[in-house]
């Protein structure tokens, strides 16, 4: 099969058609949507996952074990994942399993370091031993890095740390997957692993628990007012479609270049969406109407950091990436899906017209309103 050129439209069907690709982590949210997008594009697509951990979840209501070949299986387990990448034999890898809450690696510190870390260094193992593997994009977080409260987005030569259990987990991944490039994957002939460090992503068919946007429509729906932690804390907000294009354009990228594109990359938001986390509630709240509101939850709670910024310049220069959904329309897209399914719609048809809509939309252009 032809490689794709860096120049090509990544995101186009026929890039990715009878392409056969492994996702970690696809009964997740951000797992779902991207399987959904790319068994749109005709994508062979094997998913290796935990079971989902919320009821409801996007994995079950979009049917997407329909549509893509699911391994149920744990990161942990190396022989397990080994196994799978073999039966798949992927020519691309996603990696995007992990425990991925803040306030839940508090509570399970050492769980969250084996499934980020050790579940990372498992999964690159296993490619080690995989010869089809062209390509392999870490899903990481905007949490990597050592958070030194600076009023300018985080670059990707910035040092790595963390404060809590799953930021340090967040760069101890960056720098496995570091180590294994260096050290495994140099030769040109070899896959080419990249890192990818998102924003905090909101989005249709997330129920997680200790979320922005899910904690503030389950509120809503009760007709209660949401708890806000932390109104005055700034993060990159972006709606699920945004890094899912730039996970896909890297992985084109690196089908194209190999070592010369196999490095940390930020997809975050325009500036104008690096908001706080009251300006989110503000728009949720109005997005959703009917009395919405929430209020500042005085109680204590464990650190989280009060500033947090992207800067993704360098994916724009070299990717061509670039965000197409102002702050707004993702919140309105996200509070629109959730309001369509309770009354009805089917959640994958959901979730396709919102990719269709993004496709439609100038690849240099934040657009504003709603769907």
């Amino acid at each position: 099969m032809e490689a794709l050129a860096v120049t090509d439209d990544a995101l186009c069907n026929r890039r990715w058609l009878g392409r056969s690709v492994l996702v970690t982590g696809h009964t997740g949210f951000k797992g779902a949507w991207l399987c959904l997008w790319l068994a749109r594009m005709g994508a062979r697509v094997t998913g290796f996952s935990l079971e989902p951990e919320t009821r409801p979840n996007l994995f079950e209501l979009a049917a997407v074990g329909g549509r893509v070949r699911s391994l149920i299986g744990d990161l942990r387990d190396a022989d397990a994942l080994a196994r799978a990448l073999h039966e798949a034999a992927p020519e691309v890898v996603f990696h995007l399993a992990a425990q991925s809450l803040v306030r839940r690696s508090y509570a399970e510190p050492v769980q969250t370091f084996a499934t980020n870390v050790m579940g990372t260094a498992n999964l690159l193992e296993a490619v080690r031993c995989a010869p089809t593997v062209r390509a392999v994009v870490v899903v990481t977080s905007d949490k990597c890095y050592e958070n030194r409260g600076l009023d300018r987005g985080y670059v990707e030569g910035d040092p790595l740390g963390g404060h809590d259990p799953y930021s340090a987990s967040k760069g101890c991944a960056e720098i496995v997957a570091a180590s294994y490039r260096r050290s495994f994957f140099h030769d040109p002939a070899a896959a080419a692993v990249a890192s990818a460090r998102a924003g905090n992503v909101i989005g249709g068919g997330d129920w997680s628990q200790d979320r922005l946007l899910p904690d503030l429509l389950r509120a809503f729906e009760s007709g209660r007012p949401a708890l806000i932690r932390n109104p005055a804390a700034i993060r990159p907000f972006q709606h699920v479609l945004e890094p899912l294009a730039g996970y896909l354009q890297l992985a084109a990228a690196l089908l194209a270049d190999g070592p010369a594109q196999a490095r940390g990359w930020n997809f975050g938001p325009d500036a104008a969406s690096t908001a706080t986390v009251g300006t989110v509630a503000d728009l949720a709240a109005a997005s959703w109407g009917d009395g919405a509101g929430w209020t500042t939850d005085g109680s204590s709670h464990p650190h989280e950091a009060g500033v947090l910024m992207l800067d993704a310049s360098a994916a724009r220069r070299a990717l061509g990436w670039t965000p197409r959904l102002s702050l707004a329309r993702a919140v309105a897209d996200t509070v629109g899906w959730h309001r369509a399914l309770a009354s009805g719609a089917d959640a994958a048809t959901l979730c396709l017209r919102q990719i269709d809509a993004y496709l439609d939309m100038p690849a240099n252009a934040v657009l504003e309103g709603a769907a």
